[in-house]
């Protein structure tokens, strides 16, 4: 059994869905494991990782209309305001998704399905660097 970790440093541009499933291929198939497990992890509390369908981008679009009526900027529910408007909304946003996604390697390829990919949501409307940590576990 083989062990590999890798640290992916994302720079975004505000609030969106960005696909980093190329970076994640890439790296998975570099490793040279053929069965394995594929954890990625995002160390932040207001941005998150999603799969989700990469081929048409309205699924993106739609995706964050949902999100803005959910839970809206500036909602008067919210004390936690340290940060802006944006600040717990991105809080409530990253609860309501995903800070890590576990994705099988077979025969050295990640089994995502035809249309996914992988996205790292990010709920603030501020740019930011983000980190995804990835970790392959197999043979």
């Amino acid at each position: 059994m083989k062990q590999y970790t890798h640290q992916l440093s994302i720079k975004t541009n505000g609030r969106r869905l960005y696909d980093i499933t190329p970076q994640v291929i890439a790296w998975a198939k570099d490793s040279g494991l053929q069965t394995a497990l594929l954890t990625l992890y995002i160390q932040h509390t207001s941005a998150s990782l999603l799969i989700n369908e990469n081929y048409d981008s309205d699924v993106l679009v739609d995706m964050e209309r949902f999100f803005a009526r959910l839970v809206p900027d500036g909602d008067p529910l919210f004390i936690h305001t340290a940060e802006g408007p944006d600040d717990m909304p991105a809080h409530v946003r990253s609860a309501l998704t995903q800070t890590s996604l576990s994705i099988p390697l077979v025969h050295g390829a990640i089994a995502l399905g035809q249309w996914q990919g992988i996205f790292l949501y990010e709920h603030r409307l501020m740019s930011a660097q983000r980190r995804v940590i990835l970790h392959l576990l197999g043979e």
